[in-house]
C-alpha cells in the first residue's frame, strides 16, 4: 500500500507588494519545497486575515492580485499544488465557528498578538481592549480552521507562530474528544534558517521600515534602488568587511557558492562600492528579469488569475472541504431532520453509543490514541513519535477492522509484528472485534 503524502500548508499574507526579502525568505524556498514527490502542498492567499489589519478595500484587492501573480510568476504550478484564496472556501468560516464553540477563551487571552495589543493599551493608559477587534482576538481560531479543514500534517512557521499551531492542536483535540476522531493534529515545521535580507538602510528589509526593494521593480528602478543602499566610507582599494556589508549579504542571497567566494575576495582586495553595487545589480537582475517578464504578462490578465484561484478552490472544496464539513455538521448534530436517525429508548434502555477513537498528546511529548465505547476504554495505544503515525494506524483500524490485529505478549495487540495497543483492564478481545465492526458499519 502506497504511503500517504505529507500535507504541508502555507498561508500567504495579502498585504502590500512583494519585495526581494519576501522572495528570498519565503517564495523561492516554498516553491522549491512544493516540487517534492512525497508532499501534498497547500498554498492559500490569506485575505480574511488581511481584513484584521487592512480596512482599505482597493488595497486588499490589489495586494491579492499582485501576490498571486508573484507566486505564479516565480514558478508555483497550480496543476501540482493546491493554490487558492481563503475567501473562496466558505467551509473555512463555518469551521471557524465550530472550533470557536470548543476553543477556551483563556487560551485566546494568552495569544501573543492580543496580549501585545493589551500591553500597548495599558502602557498608554487606555482600557485593555481599546481598539481591539474581535477579529484580532479570534485570529488563532481562523488560523486553526485554515489548517484543520485540510488535515495538514505540517505548517511551516517561524518561532513566533508556534503558539498558533499549538492552539490549532488544542482546538482540534478538544473537538475530537467531544465528537470523535475528525482532525489530524498538525505539527509546526520550524523555519530555523529563514533568509532575511537587509534593506536599503541596513535594517531588515520590511515594509514597516520603508526600506524595501520591490520584487518586480522595473530594471532601471531596481538599479537605482540598489545604488542607494547605505555603505561605509571606505574608498576603492581599501579592504572591506564582506560579512558586515549589506551589499555582500544581498549578493550572497542570489549568487552561487563560487560567485560568493569570488565576491568575498573582491571585498578583501578593495573593490569600490560602485563596482560592488553594479555586480549586485547584474546578479539580481539576471535571476529576476525572466520572472519579471512573466509577472507583467500575468498582472495584465487579472481575469486569468481569478480563474486560476477559483478553479483551485472549486476542486479543493470537492475533494476535501465540503465532504469534511458535512461529516462535522453530522457530528455536532446539525442534521437533516427528515433523515437523521433519532436515538430512542427501547425497553427503557438507551441505544449503545458508537465506539470512537480519541487521539491526544501526553506530557512526554509522544502521541497516543484510545478506543472507547461511551465512558469505557477498550484499547490504549503505545506512544508514537508523531500524530501522523498514530492517525495512520487509526485509519487502518477503521478501514480493515480487527482482522489486522494480532495478539502479542500479555494483553498487547500487534499490527505488522509491532505492538501498538493493549487491551484495557477487564476487556476481552471479542469486545474489541465487535466495537471495530460496529464502527466500520457506521462509517460505511
Amino acid at each position: 500500500m502506497a504511503s500517504e503524502k505529507t500535507r504541508v500548508l502555507t498561508g500567504i499574507t495579502t498585504s502590500g507588494t512583494p519585495h526581494l526579502g519576501n522572495y528570498v525568505g519565503a517564495i523561492r524556498p516554498a516553491i522549491a519545497a512544493s516540487r517534492a514527490q512525497d508532499v501534498e502542498s497547500f498554498y492559500f492567499l490569506a485575505d480574511y486575515h488581511a481584513l484584521i489589519k487592512v480596512q482599505e478595500p482597493a488595497r486588499v484587492q490589489r495586494s491579492t492580485l499582485e501576490i498571486a501573480a508573484s507566486w505564479l510568476a516565480c514558478g508555483l504550478d497550480p496543476a501540482r499544488v493546491w493554490f487558492y484564496r481563503q475567501s473562496d472556501i466558505p467551509e473555512i468560516p463555518e469551521l471557524t465557528w465550530l472550533l470557536a464553540c470548543v476553543a477556551g477563551k483563556g487560551i485566546l487571552n494568552r495569544a501573543h498578538a492580543y496580549k501585545a495589543a493589551v500591553d500597548r493599551n495599558r502602557a498608554e493608559g487606555e482600557d485593555d481592549d481599546a481598539g481591539i477587534t474581535a477579529g484580532l482576538f479570534m485570529y488563532p481560531v481562523l488560523m486553526a480552521a485554515d489548517i484543520l479543514l485540510f488535515n495538514a500534517h505540517k505548517v511551516p512557521v517561524g518561532r513566533d507562530q508556534i503558539q498558533h499551531i499549538e492552539m490549532a492542536r488544542d482546538f482540534g483535540q478538544r473537538f475530537n474528544h467531544l465528537y470523535g476522531e475528525h482532525f489530524v493534529l498538525p505539527e509546526a515545521a520550524i523555519e530555523e534558517h529563514v533568509a532575511t535580507l537587509p534593506g536599503l538602510d541596513g535594517r531588515k528589509m520590511s515594509k514597516s521600515y520603508d526600506n524595501v526593494i520591490p520584487l518586480f521593480a522595473p530594471r532601471e528602478t531596481l538599479r537605482r534602488l540598489i545604488f542607494s543602499i547605505v555603505t561605509d566610507s571606505r574608498a576603492p582599494g581599501e579592504p572591506k568587511d564582506a560579512d558586515g556589508s549589506n551589499v555582500f549579504q544581498l549578493y550572497q542571497a542570489f549568487a552561487s557558492a563560487e560567485e560568493t567566494a569570488a565576491m568575498r575576495q573582491a571585498f578583501a582586495d578593495g573593490i569600490g562600492w560602485g563596482d560592488a553595487k553594479q555586480t549586485l545589480f547584474e546578479r539580481i537582475d539576471a535571476e529576476i528579469a525572466p520572472l519579471r517578464e512573466r509577472y507583467e504578462a500575468l498582472i495584465a490578465r487579472p481575469a486569468d488569475i481569478e480563474d486560476t484561484l477559483r478553479d483551485g478552490a472549486r476542486r479543493l472544496r470537492e475533494r476535501y472541504a465540503t465532504p469534511l464539513l458535512q461529516r462535522l455538521r453530522e457530528a455536532v448534530g446539525l442534521r437533516n431532520l427528515a433523515q437523521a436517525a433519532v436515538e430512542r429508548r427501547e425497553g427503557g434502555e438507551r441505544r449503545r453509543e458508537l465506539p470512537a477513537f480519541k487521539q491526544y498528546r501526553e506530557a512526554d511529548g509522544r502521541f497516543y490514541f484510545k478506543l472507547v465505547e461511551g465512558e469505557r476504554v477498550l484499547l490504549q495505544s503505545a506512544g508514537f513519535e508523531s500524530p501522523r503515525e498514530a492517525g495512520q494506524l487509526i485509519a487502518r483500524l477503521k478501514r480493515e477492522g480487527a482482522g489486522v490485529l494480532r495478539m502479542g505478549r500479555s494483553a498487547w495487540l500487534a499490527v505488522d509484528e509491532r505492538e501498538i495497543a493493549a487491551l484495557a483492564d477487564g476487556v476481552a478481545m471479542d469486545e474489541v472485534v465487535s466495537a471495530l465492526a460496529r464502527l466500520a458499519e457506521a462509517e460505511a
